[in-house]
């Protein structure tokens, strides 16, 4: 039922007392007029009761607090980390730093349709239209094209007011990961699927009555499918170990390591193991090299990788030079250069991808997996150290691993730099 408002209600009695004065005048009977007055004079104490309670429920609504006019307001939207909006009739009325970082400095007093200028988010942000609750919204390339973020528009105060708290939640993160987790898959899976088929087809080959018993064939068939399955066998044994090293990401190494005897073991393989391109790994090493606190299994497979790259893919007759000093912060410094091809420019970001190749075609044939510089870049990264590549078009490549000393010998080199020295202590 409609309710009445106290001005319709007035009205309403002047004209029932209007009529019932002419209806006496006219001569009708008391009781003909009465029954109808009677059932009008209820119907209107209904509206009014209902007419009662609704200005009773807006007094209420009234004398609530209005969150937003409160002087904490600005820092509880500060409190959020994630962009956060208060949108009043379609314009940004508060925005905090997070948000003013993302769309501009300037987006309060705006539209929010401009300052967010996405399509998706129009219509959600200039619809006045009552939330019965909080809508999600995807908006993709909203501060940088790869960026992914998940608007939530939420009713704020009356329905009246029109206000709108708009929280933005970026999920590029989660999607990258999501991306790689699915790339992942796929190269694995196309990794693994390409020397299974060439040996699947030999197979077949070689089961043939006729061809199986041309021993020259047999010989040469044999050999290809030893390789590949050799090279399957690196892929999954790559393959582990990443997985391995993630799982320990978190789990800083607690052991010591003498950098200097393992690069001098580790060389000393390659050198005895690789024929004439070993015999062109050169070493160096700087006296008072620091331990480093770290996994000396995890450590070899570092140096195995690097120097193994220098030695596939450095110019044949130049040689590779592995030397290792002290770095900054008592850093134990590892640089592994070579004088090969070089690396362009653009492929430098990528290159510690998984299954990432600048050439595929001669990474395989040289019997790459893809993973040695993932696994070189998430060894540095469970040791809390620093990785970087430097290469020159027709110079070479030069890689350069930073690993830090064990924590009970930063403390006391820092104290030492805090320490005033007697000499400084005169002068001031």
């Amino acid at each position: 039922m409609n309710r009445l408002t106290i001005s319709q209600i007035t009205a309403s009695l002047a004209m029932l007392l209007l009529g019932t004065g002419g209806a006496l005048m006219l001569g009708a009977s008391p009781v003909a007029i009465g029954l109808p007055i009677l059932a009008g004079l209820i119907v209107l104490l209904i509206c009014a009761e209902g007419g009662a309670a609704r200005i009773h429920e807006a007094q209420e609504t009234a004398d609530l607090p209005d969150l937003t006019a409160h002087a904490d307001f600005a820092s509880l939207l500060e409190g959020i980390s994630d962009p956060l909006m208060l949108v009043e009739r379609g314009r940004i009325v508060r925005a905090n730093r997070a948000a003013q970082r993302l769309l501009g400095n300037h987006i309060e007093g705006e539209d929010a349709r401009i300052a967010i200028r996405h399509p998706a988010a129009a219509e959600r942000l200039a619809s006045s239209a009552p939330l019965a609750e909080p809508i999600m919204v995807e908006l993709v390339g909203l501060g940088a094209r790869d960026q992914r973020w998940q608007m939530r528009v939420a009713p704020v105060g009356a329905v009246a007011d029109a206000r709108r708290l708009v929280h933005l939640v970026d999920h590029s993160g989660t999607h990258a990961a999501e991306r790689m987790r699915v790339d992942f898959v796929a190269n694995a899976s196309h990794e693994l699927r390409t020397p299974l088929a060439g040996i699947l087809g030999f197979i077949e080959t070689l089961a043939d009555p006729e061809l199986g018993q041309d021993t020259d064939t047999r010989q040469r068939f044999l050999k290809i499918m030893d390789g590949e399955a050799r090279r399957m066998q690196r892929l999954i044994d790559d393959l582990i170990s990443l997985s391995r090293i993630e799982s320990e990401k978190y789990r800083l190494p607690d052991a010591r390591v003498d950098l200097s005897e393992l690069a001098a073991e580790v060389v000393a393989v390659f050198r005895s193991s690789h024929g004439d391109r070993g015999r062109e790994v050169e070493m160096e090493i700087s006296p008072g090299v620091p331990v480093v606190q770290g996994d000396r299994a995890q450590l070899s497979q570092l140096l195995h990788n690097l120097i193994g790259n220098s030695v596939k893919y450095g110019r044949p007759g130049t040689p590779i030079h592995v030397t290792l000093a002290e770095g900054p912060s008592g850093m134990a410094r590892l640089v592994v250069a070579d004088e090969g091809e070089g690396i362009g420019p653009d492929h430098l970001p990528r290159l510690t991808e998984r299954f990432y190749r600048v050439d595929s075609g001669r990474s395989r044939a040289m019997g790459g997996t893809g993973l040695g510089l993932a696994i070189v870049k998430h060894i540095v990264e469970r040791h809390r150290g620093r990785f970087d590549i430097a290469s020159t078009l027709g110079k070479g490549t030069t890689i350069t691993v930073l690993l830090p000393p064990p924590i009970e010998e930063i403390a006391p080199r820092n104290d030492e730099k805090k320490r005033p020295s007697a000499l400084s202590g005169t002068m001031s």
